[in-house]
């Protein structure tokens, strides 16, 4: 069946697929038409997100195994839902129950899955032909040789030996050790590195191997093998090889085949070498398997620019919708607000640099401390493209110099130039990089020079918006060359991006963390309400079936945090009253030591996921919210990279940090350095008890939240309704249903709640008048309730929302742009949908306030009724009717009187 809405589930072996098949019912009664799982194949054990695929043929044993899935596969069809599948094309996990990489371990190059992972056996460091670079070691080889913590070990049962440390097993090549038949305990005695000969012969023993076992931090520098981003516990996969693409798939399209999987949502896509051509593989492919099904659901995890375009050549569905997320946050945000916030930011940091300077910092960064092997072996190869090409004589260090400059200055996650014929969207790509990369160069002519070259060799060729330079053709070794140097190139910008942008400028620059999102740029801080509907309009053209989301497993906040913090860009006075007071309160000496930006951002944290039922004087619960916070404060300072890291970890600092966090929230200097030091544990209950509810900032925190929650609630319906009625597949992330304060994994990844929410749902009665739910509003049960009824209204409109058109609608009046209305319609149904946005100068601040607007703001403010909507209306949500007049203005205060939103659907 077609789908109308998912929710996405995080699958391990605390929440298996039996668990999952469990709350079929409450999802079912919810409206929810599939599950989105993430990955189901077999992962490294312990895994919490299934990404660390170790056997992508086999359902995870953790998760119930394949009968598992079958059997909540089977009690799906029974109620006529279906399931979306997370697949993990890109890499694999570098463990040893990885059958795949355990084979190339022990066989090298003669290993059948040689050319399976993405491995360059002619590195530059001649040292490692023939060889992968295992990063695995907690210290040098030395050291580790001479602590005796690396031996060897007889794996009796297997009748091998294999080489120990530090817990982890890897092989010993054929041929390399004496007779098997050998006595194991003599063998091992022999290598014994407790021993200078024994150690010496280990040591050889470990040159003979077909991996090269050295720290981690050697990573960076040495890595002859791609990773997913700098992880070296995930090795990339080729699947651009056919016989790869077949094995890597064989369980996901077996199970499409058998009609147990509905769709596929295809992890990190632009980490392929040829996402373009692997998108048409995928599809043909389920095609084959489903010749029924014309268009097979595809959707992708991409991450799109501002105003970025998915790529037409994509043969998918749409994207698993961090774009929407993105776009729907922005037109809930006052750019004029975000200018303020801005120039707030300028002065907390003394910093006169906007975003962009720390992206470009950021990018540099990355290319000369984590993707150094990366950036050297795409230098390399563009060089010898460039000379096989006859596009000059430069030296390997000049290209790796102007390519740095270039790298750094790349405005998208990639480009698409696999097909030989550049686009126009890539020619725009690659032109605005060298452009912006030359301001950077400009004092150097034979650099500029150079840059020039290196862009137009990458539109060498057809491109759509210009013929085709008269060269000769190209011979084979310039075709490969130039093949090897794109791909190295389109491979490097997505990580580079990534780690740039969402896991180190995002913990840098704070002017509002609300926008600092997957799929968001600080630099692109709001949007206007026409701007919003032309993307919807374009999504309605191609995309109707790709997911719209406002919180998934990798959002940085939940999507609640996000609308709150959203009512600072609108009241930005009395945030900056508010953090004077709380930079008054901070002592000299957390002042002198802590950097102020630091501690900007830390307010913001604690404003935006600060629990609606939260009181100071629950010293229990405040100090859970604070661990909380605290974890999350931890993971942004290595993030940031600045005062610690995950490579070099500052503990003193990251501790002092907890405890102004903890003192923040009203506990003694003693109290709060415990509490800051065990935010692994649960919290000491000595130190808990010595709260003071007057101390600290504790009061006015939590009054500023009180002050600021209502306008926010206000917010999250808002986008809640949007993403119910825009054209696309809502997604509901897991336990989001109810009001969402989370802060990014693994807090985002907590445990839910299923029963609490079920029985809920099940005490709503569908025919009432949801404003009565607004007085209880902090118990989150009106966000269960709205959207429990639009998923209905879905359900009994299928035709409006799946194909119908999508219609703004013109708002009128003195607050004309402080409305969202458009009209969906189809076959003679119309569905009107009318939001408030930028609406918190409205919104009481009183601590008993309910989210609602105003209605006096509104006066001569309303929607235009246009010829073809006129008629008898009626309020899915407060059951009242309104008669629309064609040519006449329906005022906002009639709508929105009794909710902040209003659905009306056709009587």
């Amino acid at each position: 069946m077609k789908a109308r809405a998912t929710v996405r589930l995080q699958l391990h072996s605390g929440f298996t697929l039996e668990q999952a098949r469990e709350c079929i019912p409450y999802f079912c009664s919810l409206g929810i038409t599939h599950l989105y799982l993430s990955p189901i194949s077999s992962a490294v054990p312990g895994s919490t997100h299934g990404y660390d695929v170790i056997d992508p043929a086999r359902v995870n044993p953790e998760l119930g195994g394949e009968a598992a899935f079958e059997r909540l596969a089977a009690a799906l069809r029974d109620r006529h839902m279906g399931i979306l599948l997370d697949i993990v094309p890109n890499h694999m996990a570098t463990h040893a129950q990885n059958k795949w990489w355990w084979d190339v371990l022990t066989h090298g190059l003669k290993s059948r899955y040689a050319r399976w992972f993405d491995i360059d056996w002619l590195p530059a460091d001649v040292s490692l032909h023939g060889k992968v670079l295992a990063p695995f070691l907690g210290t040098d080889l030395e050291t580790a040789l001479g602590s005796a913590r690396l031996c060897l070990s007889p794996d009796e049962p297997a009748g091998r030996f294999l080489i120990e440390v530090g817990g982890a097993a890897y092989p010993i090549a054929p041929g390399t050790l004496m007779d098997k038949q050998a006595d194991p305990a003599a063998v091992v005695a022999l290598h014994d590195p407790r021993s200078p000969e024994g150690r010496q012969r280990l040591k050889e023993l470990l040159l003979k191997q077909n991996y090269c076992l050295c720290h981690w931090n050697n990573a960076a520098t040495r890595i002859n093998w791609r990773r997913f981003f700098e992880i070296s516990g995930l090795i990339g996969v080729r699947v651009e090889d056919s016989e790869v693409f077949d094995a890597v798939h064989q369980l996901p399209m077996r199970l499409y085949q058998e009609g147990l999987v509905d769709g596929l949502r295809i992890d990190h896509v632009d980490g392929l070498a040829q996402p373009l051509q692997y998108s048409e593989r995928l599809r043909e492919a389920m095609r084959l398997r489903r010749p029924d099904i014309d268009e097979p659901w595809i959707v992708i995890e991409k991450i799109l620019a501002p105003n970025e375009i998915l790529d037409e050549r994509f043969r998918v569905s749409g994207t698993t919708g961090y774009d929407f997320m993105d776009q729907l946050a922005a037109v809930l945000h006052s750019a004029k607000g975000g200018r303020q916030l801005t120039a707030l930011w300028k002065e907390v940091s003394e910093c006169p640099d906007g975003p962009e300077a720390y992206v470009h910092e950021a990018r540099l960064l990355m290319l000369r401390r984590h993707f150094v092997a990366e950036r050297k072996v795409l230098a390399r190869r563009l060089c010898e493209a460039l000379q096989a090409n006859g596009a000059g004589d430069q030296s390997l260090e000049s290209v790796d110099r102007v390519l740095e400059g270039f790298l750094a200055e790349f405005p998208v996650y990639r480009s698409y130039l696999e097909g030989g014929v550049a686009t126009r969207r890539d020619e725009s790509v690659i032109r605005e990089a060298q452009a912006r990369a030359r301001s950077h160069i400009k004092d150097s002519k034979s650099d500029q020079d150079l840059l020039d070259r290196i862009a137009d060799w990458l539109l060498a060729g057809n491109t759509e918006s210009g013929q085709p330079p008269d060269k000769p053709a190209r011979t084979p070794e310039q075709t490969l060359a130039r093949r090897l140097a794109v791909r190295r190139f389109e491979q490097l910008t997505p990580p580079l991006a990534a780690k740039s942008l969402e896991d180190t400028v995002f913990y840098r620059y704070g002017a509002l963390l609300s926008r600092n999102e997957v799929g968001s740029e600080p630099s692109y801080f709001a949007q206007t309400a026409a701007e919003f509907h032309e993307h919807n309009a374009r999504r309605n053209e191609r995309f109707r079936e790709g997911l719209l989301a406002t919180a998934s497993h990798d959002h940085k906040r939940g999507e609640d945090t996000r609308a709150r913090l959203a009512v600072l860009s609108e009241q930005v006075d009395r945030w900056r009253h508010a953090c004077a007071e709380w930079e008054e309160w901070t002592n000299a000496e957390f002042a002198h030591a802590l950097p102020r930006t630091e501690r900007y951002m830390v307010w913001q944290a604690l404003i935006g996921a600060w629990p609606l039922d939260l009181v100071r004087q629950d010293a229990v619960a405040l100090a859970e919210f604070g661990t909380r916070v605290a974890q999350w404060q931890r993971k942004a300072l290595r993030e940031a990279k600045l005062s610690s890291s995950w490579f070099e970890p500052n503990i003193q600092h990251e501790l002092l940090s907890a405890q102004y966090l903890f003192q923040l929230l009203g506990w003694p200097r003693s109290a709060a350095g415990i509490l800051a030091e065990k935010t692994d544990k649960p919290a000491d209950s000595t130190a808990v008890a010595k709260h003071d509810p007057d101390s600290g900032a504790v009061a006015s925190l939590q009054d500023f939240v009180l002050g600021v929650a209502p306008s926010g609630a206000v917010n999250s319906l808002v986008q809640l309704v949007l993403r119910l009625t825009v054209p696309g597949i809502p997604d509901l992330y897991q336990g989001t249903e109810w009001w969402d304060f989370s802060l990014v994994d693994p807090d985002n990844r907590r445990a839910v709640d299923y029963p609490a929410r079920e029985l809920s749902l099940r005490a709503f009665d569908t025919r009432s008048d949801l404003a009565a739910l607004l007085p209880h509003w902090r118990d989150g049960r009106i966000k269960q309730a709205v959207l429990h009824r639009l998923l209905k209204l879905r359900d009994a409109y299928p035709g409006v929302f799946a194909e119908g058109a999508y219609e703004p609608m013109e708002s009128v009046g003195h607050l004309r742009d402080h409305l969202i209305a458009f009209c969906r319609q189809q076959a003679g149904h119309r569905i009107l949908v009318v939001v408030p946005r930028l609406c918190a100068q409205w919104v009481s601040a009183s601590h008993e306030a309910i989210p609602n607007i105003n209605m006096t703001c509104w006066k001569d403010t309303g929607i235009m009724v246009s010829a073809d909507c006129g008629g008898m209306y009626r309020d899915v949500f407060s059951g009242r009717h309104h008669h629309l007049k064609a040519g006449t203005t329906l005022k906002a205060e009639q709508l929105l009187a009794e909710m902040p939103c209003a659905v009306l659907t056709a009587a």
